[in-house]
C-alpha cells in the first residue's frame, strides 16, 4: 500500500545493481505529457483513466520500454498494483512479488513525512487514496506476494537488509 517502505527499498539497492523502476512515475510522466497538475486526485483519477481506457494492465504497458532498456538483470518494480500488471511483467522475464505490509498509522505517518506532492494532506485522503488502490486491485497482489515483510517497528536499515536477503535468496 502507499507509504509502506517499497520506495525506500528499491532506491537503496540500486547501490545493489539492482535497476529501480516506478510505476507511479509512470503516472507521473504522463500526467506531465497532458499537462495535468500531478495532485493526488489527479494522479489517481489519471490511473483509473489509463485502466478503463486500456485494461487493467496498461500501467504496466508504461514501463515496457525501460524493462527492455534496462542493463540490469534483476530490475525492481515499484509499485505493482495488480495481477494484470504481473501478468504484463511476466512478458519480459521471472516476477517475484515482495509486498511490504505497515499498519494504516505507520504509512501515514511516513507519508506525511515524505511530503510528496502528490501524498494526502489528511485522514479522509489517506482513505480515498487506499479505498483506489484496493480497487484496482492491490489487495490481490499484496495477498499472492512471494514474501512479505512488515515494516511496522523496523529501521530503515533493517527494513533493506531484509529485502536484500530475500532478493538474493530469488537470484541463487
Amino acid at each position: 500500500m502507499p507509504g509502506a517502505g517499497k520506495s525506500t527499498i528499491a532506491d537503496a539497492l540500486k547501490s545493489k545493481g539492482f535497476d529501480k523502476i516506478n510505476m507511479g512515475n509512470a503516472v507521473r510522466a504522463e500526467a506531465t505529457r497532458r499537462k495535468i497538475d500531478p495532485t493526488g486526485e489527479n494522479l489517481g483519477k489519471l490511473m483509473l483513466e489509463i485502466r478503463e481506457k486500456n485494461g487493467p494492465g496498461a500501467v504496466a504497458e508504461l514501463i515496457k520500454d525501460q524493462i527492455v532498456n534496462s542493463k540490469s538483470d534483476v530490475i525492481l518494480i515499484d509499485g505493482v498494483r495488480s495481477i494484470p500488471e504481473v501478468d504484463v511483467l511476466k512478458k519480459f522475464g521471472t516476477v517475484k512479488i515482495l509486498a511490504i505490509h505497515a499498519s494504516g498509522d505507520t504509512r501515514f505517518g511516513f507519508l506525511t513525512n515524505r511530503k510528496r506532492l502528490d501524498d494526502p494532506e489528511n485522514r479522509g485522503e489517506f482513505s480515498k487514496r487506499d479505498s483506489r488502490e484496493i480497487g484496482v486491485g492491490m489487495s490481490e497482489s499484496i495477498a499472492l506476494a512471494d514474501e512479505t515483510i512488515s515494516n511496522n517497528n523496523l529501521t530503515i536499515p533493517q527494513l533493506i537488509d531484509s529485502s536484500y536477503n530475500i532478493i538474493k535468496g530469488w537470484i541463487k
